[in-house]
């Protein structure tokens, strides 16, 4: 039987504990995350799996701070695998002295689930074009949560010192943050009146139609309110630097999606994934970024599975029921779920079977995520057989 050993991921350092195939410790020490350190452990970890006739590494983090040793460790050729923390909490409640957390004591927990597990995934060795996706991902996932922090600091500024041109001015629009960027105060509209707000908004792109409306619009508001607020000029100034910011944020945004798209372009996998419908640049981007390889995942069931929509089975005594997942993998089961009720606007396939279980008496959101769930099936035969999606009978969203 093979050695288990467990790795508990940190920045600074990591913690390796390897046990033989009686479940007794053999290493348990610290490991620098730094090249010299991780290549001795790795020589380790080679002698140990000579010993014991193979070994199976578990870590409990994928990417990010966990990257150099996954690409050190995958190239010495030793197999490594995903325990999940919220796994290895679970296991570690179940010891005594369960809430008792260290370094040590995960990475033995780790170790330990992979002995007596069979079913964890592989981590596979990024290619070049999955760890960009990945990366391009995440710092779009970090960009889109401070445009919308902005646009709602925006927000609270306007409502407090012109709450009517807060409603009168879309943030989320170009052409209102061009108009914010200039005039906020009800004074300094009124002052400037319509049609030199107008002027200023055709300078800067917006159409001719639209800047008479916004420039109205915003004069209507200031007309209604001649109230001076305290700390009005100086609330106004924070609300055009906002409006300046998310301008750059959202051309940076747009460059960022851009990218994106020749990544998934270029990708094996995009072209396959993007011709079910729904699935549009940035939703495969996520899914190619969390899924990796696909074989990965043994069947579909076990792709459902790690995006939380498999149903789950609670029983106990006479009780037995099915009930909705609470774990999986956020991102992954979000790319689904917005791919299914994009794909019921536009597809006749996907939009008949959301039919039939509303007519069933689902609950739309009940029907949208058995939809999700289907389509997690279509998706994996279509990276399996390397066959784009294709309407026909044998590949249809049947219940």
């Amino acid at each position: 039987m093979p050695a288990s050993a467990g790795f508990d991921i940190a920045k600074d350092f990591h913690w390796l504990a390897v046990l033989d195939d009686r479940g007794q410790p053999v290493l348990d020490h610290r490991v620098d995350n730094a090249p010299a350190a991780i290549d001795a452990a790795a020589d380790e970890l080679l002698a140990a799996a000579d010993r014991y006739d193979g070994i199976t590494i578990g870590l409990d983090v994928m990417g990010g701070i966990a990257g150099l040793l996954t690409a050190m460790l995958v190239g010495h050729g030793l197999r490594c695998v995903h325990v999940s923390g919220l796994t290895v909490n679970r296991a570690r409640h179940g010891t005594r002295g369960g809430e008792n957390k260290s370094d040590p004591r995960d990475a033995r927990v780790i170790a330990e689930q992979v002995m007596f597990r069979t079913n964890l995934r592989p981590v596979p060795l990024s290619r070049e074009s999955d760890a960009e996706m990945r990366l391009l991902v995440s710092h779009r996932a970090a960009l889109v949560k401070e445009i919308t922090a902005h646009t709602n600091r925006l927000h609270d500024l306007l409502a407090g010192i012109h709450p009517g041109l807060d409603r009168a001015m879309d943030s989320t629009n170009k052409s209102g943050l061009i108009l914010l960027c200039r005039y906020v105060t009800p004074t300094e509209i009124r002052r400037s009146g319509s049609t030199r707000i107008a002027g200023h908004l055709r300078k800067h792109g917006v159409r001719p139609d639209r800047s008479r409306l916004l420039a109205e619009a915003a004069v209507a508001s200031a007309q209604a309110q001649h109230t001076v607020i305290p700390g009005e000029q100086r609330a106004a100034t924070l609300a055009r630097e906002l409006a300046a910011d998310l301008l750059a944020d959202r051309d940076r945004l747009t460059a960022l999606e851009a990218e994106i798209g020749q990544l998934v372009d270029a990708h094996p996998d995009g072209a396959l994934i993007r011709s079910l419908p729904g699935m549009g640049a940035t939703l495969t981007a996520v899914f190619l970024a969390v899924v990796g390889d696909i074989h990965r995942f043994g069947s579909d069931d076990a792709l459902a599975a790690a995006c939380g929509l498999a149903p789950v089975l609670a029983q106990s005594g006479k009780t037995r029921y099915l009930r909705r997942a609470k774990g999986g993998d956020r991102d992954l089961r979000n790319v689904f779920y917005q791919s299914a009720f994009c794909a019921i606007q536009r597809d006749t396939v996907s939009r008949g079977f959301y039919d039939r279980k509303r007519a069933e008496g689902k609950r739309h959101q009940q029907a949208l995520i058995a939809l999700a769930r289907r389509r997690v099936n279509v998706l994996y035969a279509i990276l399996r057989d390397r066959q784009p999606y294709r309407a026909r009978p044998q590949l249809r969203l049947v219940a």
